[in-house]
């Protein structure tokens, strides 16, 4: 498969946030992922609380958390094409009741937990789809560098909704019963899909007429991304450090148990992380130049290993958590990559690689944690999450062709083999 061009056609000068957000529907479409990302993160807390409540099992409670990342490998590997053959707004909307629907049934009917979490599992399998149409609606509206500091800034979005979903579910949880704070996300989404359905035009896609069914064709071009030794290095830059940082997030509690601090610090180091990714993607999307974002790529990504690996050295609880978000800082290396990332994507792809990144991203966090699980009950807590901040620093090392953009040879991208 031959890509699009990847050449170095970095811009000068820099996007402002005036500029992304100068067009009504970026507003709306921004608008409506923070009120998807807070009701999700406050669904799920009230679902795994109720689960806990009603089964009185860590377990369960642990698997009601988790339970709606899986499925996004699935609803990948079949359902995303659907980016590139429907309007966005459609897909959107779509996405948006979907997503309300186990708030709102949850919260209203007093189903059996294996019930509950059929429903979760089976509504995550579309959320590939809806990332996929807000990734191929971005690029609509969003040219050049606005592409990049909007990417960058749909992460940051992302980090605050993960605080304050927790926060404000917590809060919630305080004045409501479990099943209310699920009945509470269920109809903020309803009213966002509400909001893109009036806010956003409708943006014709033009490829319609793909022929065959739309698992045949995801099936299809995943198949074709992936054969792209371009795409599938910026995939896996993308994804590895991802999978093992939230494999480490996973062994938090465990890992602040095994120190010997209160339960209550596990709270405050898993803040840091996002807090951290907050201020890496603020500081390198608007403080840096396109040019110089590109060049701090390599350094970023190590960065966001190697501050995982003294957690295994017993160091005091500050400095854990500050190196705790400076693993979440390093996180902003990934700014670096959208402009390749994006342009290596033929046309007709565009929501299909979007899709891809998603639902690789969102599975592999599903079952990070199980993988960094088994490896703690081998090797403790402790040295656990330094081993994985270490086979997050030599991923990078064997992808440094794919961080530097290194072009001019079949392979570029590729690990080096032995």
């Amino acid at each position: 498969m031959t890509t699009t061009s990847t050449s170095p056609r970095v811009p000068e000068r820099g996007a402002t946030y005036r500029e992304v957000f100068a067009g009504r529907e970026v507003r709306v479409l921004f608008g409506a992922f923070l009120l998807r990302a807070l009701s999700t993160t406050t669904e799920i807390l009230g679902l795994s609380v109720l689960v806990l409540a009603t089964t009185g099992s860590v377990f369960w409670s642990a698997v009601a958390y988790g339970i709606g990342f899986t499925p996004q490998l699935i609803g990948g590997s079949l359902f995303t094409s659907l980016a590139d053959r429907l309007p966005a707004r459609t897909l959107l909307v779509v996405a948006l009741l979907l997503r309300a629907l186990p708030g709102l049934l949850i919260g209203l009917v007093h189903l059996p937990v294996a019930v509950m979490l059929a429903l979760v599992f089976v509504v995550g399998a579309f959320d590939p789809v809806g990332n996929a149409a807000t990734g191929r609606l971005t690029r609509t509206l969003l040219t050049g560098d606005r592409f990049v500091v909007g990417r960058s800034l749909l992460s940051a979005v992302s980090s605050v909704a993960q605080v304050l979903g927790l926060a404000l579910g917590g809060a919630l949880l305080l004045v409501v019963s479990p099943r209310g704070l699920l009945l509470v996300s269920g109809v903020a989404l309803v009213i966002g899909a509400v909001v893109v359905r009036t806010g956003l035009g409708h943006h014709p896609v033009t490829h319609e007429n793909v022929p065959g069914g739309a698992v045949r064709a995801t099936l299809r071009g995943n198949r074709r991304l992936l054969a792209d030794p371009v795409v599938r290095g910026l995939l896996l830059a993308q994804w590895v450090p991802t999978w093992l940082l939230t494999g480490v997030e996973a062994l938090v509690v465990g890992y602040v148990a095994h120190r010997g601090w209160t339960t209550s610090g596990a709270s405050l180091l898993l803040a840091a992380v996002p807090v951290g990714m907050l201020v890496g993607d603020v500081a390198v999307g608007r403080g840096l130049t396109p040019l110089r974002r590109e060049q701090v790529t390599l350094p970023l990504a190590l960065l966001a290993g190697l501050a995982l690996v003294p957690w295994a050295l017993g160091l005091p609880y500050a400095a854990v958590v500050a190196l705790a978000a400076v693993a979440g800082a390093g996180f902003a290396y990934h700014i670096g990559l959208q402009r390749r990332f994006v342009e290596s994507l033929p046309e007709s792809d565009q929501g299909l690689g979007f899709g891809l990144l998603s639902s690789g991203l969102m599975g592999g966090q599903g079952l990070g944690p199980i993988a960094a699980g088994a490896l703690a009950a081998l090797l403790g807590p402790a040295v656990a999450v330094g081993a994985l901040g270490g086979v997050s620093v030599l991923t990078v090392v064997a992808l440094r062709r794919t961080f530097r953009g290194d072009r001019g040879r079949p392979g570029a991208d590729e690990p080096a083999r032995s």
